[in-house]
């Protein structure tokens, strides 16, 4: 089904931080598998936990225990930095933030707390419930009615958080980064406020960490950069290294029973050795750091390029999860542009291109990227005002 407007192009093969079309034309990927690709392409240790894993255990189902499940909840728990908690593991970001839902309206409900608060311009997932947390009414129009669970308050605006947050909710839910939003880091003041209002009016406070946790924004979730630690926070994209594996991770006291939430295929042995690898590798690799330095060098030289740049109005993001936010919904005309160029980039809205290249990227990969988007963005600015 035509579920995505796909680009015209069929890709093959992929190794580090390029990937080869079915012509065999090479790409530079800053596209990076819409952020699922932190040790970029057919990385060996990922590649070889992956075949590993295949041949001693596949799949033997929720029913039993395994222990790449186990070591992997236990590595993220010692990582994220969220003290005791548990972790559920599914197989995408709406099923983690689908779970987070769950699991804060099972605690809310027996304390008449019944409503979550979510942002303007969030995107939360798909799926019915994590569809009407989002906060783009355009991609809600087709099915709604949707359930009425949610309060929409615009971001970075405490006032408005402050009127709404009271004895009937159960949770706040953030972005740290609001992905498919345009790419808008939530300020460091912003996110404190709302952990603050959150415990003073007794809510939970959940992360949307999908998009960018996992080290994308150069910590293993963004909202350790702003020192705030919440109740609940779900990751995926990045976690498998291209495997479908996500997680919604909560304090330790928030807690399904069996038969509350289900999946068959989630934490399966492959997923979450594969997982696991993702994790030893950034953190023995020093790709956090990594990310933060590279994303810091793009920010600082593309904001430099783009000075004066009449289509360009903003450049913004945490780490390597990077937006480019044009005048007007130009942004496919400047990923298409990349693309005859040797580049995949995204758009995170009809005005803002998306660069979330892997977290191995290297300082001459970077700068390569850089080029690619400059000319790219100043051709368009020479067609536009010609």
């Amino acid at each position: 089904m035509p579920t995505y407007g796909r680009y015209p192009l069929a890709l093959v093969r992929g190794e580090g931080m390029r990937v080869w079309d079915d012509e065999g034309r090479e790409y530079l990927d800053f596209a990076g598998g819409l952020g699922t690709m932190p040790l970029g392409h057919s990385h060996p240790r990922w590649y070889a936990a992956v075949v590993a894993q295949a041949r001693d255990l596949t799949m033997v189902s929720n029913l039993f225990f395994t222990r790449p499940q186990a070591d992997l909840a236990g590595r993220i728990v010692d990582l994220f930095d969220i003290g005791e908690a548990q972790v559920y593991f599914g197989n995408s970001g709406a099923e983690a933030n689908e779970a987070a839902i769950k699991l804060v309206r099972k605690w809310g409900l027996p304390l008449g707390r019944t409503k979550i608060v979510v942002l303007e311009g969030s995107f939360h997932g798909r799926t019915v419930a994590t569809l009407a947390a989002t906060g783009q009414p355009p991609k809600r129009a087709a099915f709604e009615p949707l359930v009425d669970w949610f309060e929409f308050v615009a971001p970075g605006d405490v006032t408005a958080l402050d009127a709404v947050v009271g004895d009937a909710t159960a949770a706040v839910m953030v972005e740290p980064v609001m992905g498919e939003g345009g790419v808008r880091p939530l300020s460091h003041e912003y996110l404190q406020a709302v952990r603050r209002l959150t415990i003073e009016r007794g809510a939970l406070l959940v992360a949307d960490e999908v998009q960018s946790g996992v080290g994308r924004c150069g910590a293993w979730r963004a909202s350790q950069l702003s020192n705030v630690t919440p109740d609940v926070f779900t990751l995926a994209k990045g976690l498998g290294g291209g495997l479908p594996v996500s997680a919604t991770v909560a304090r330790k006291d928030l807690a399904f029973e069996p038969g509350d939430h289900a999946t068959t295929f989630g934490a399966g042995p492959v997923v979450c050795a594969a997982g696991l690898a993702v994790l030893e590798v950034i953190e023995d690799d020093g790709l956090l750091d990594n990310a933060l330095k590279q994303g810091e060098a793009i920010q600082n030289a593309l904001s430099a390029r783009f000075e004066d740049n009449p289509v360009v109005s903003d450049v913004r993001g945490r780490g390597l999860l990077i937006g480019v936010e044009l005048h007007g919904p130009l942004a496919k005309e400047v990923v298409l542009s990349l693309m005859s160029a040797g580049m995949l980039a995204t758009e995170a809205s009809p005005n803002v291109v998306r660069l979330s290249p892997p977290l191995t990227l290297s300082t001459a990969e970077a700068q390569e990227g850089v080029e690619k988007v400059s000319a790219a963005v100043e051709a368009l600015a020479s067609r536009t005002t010609a």
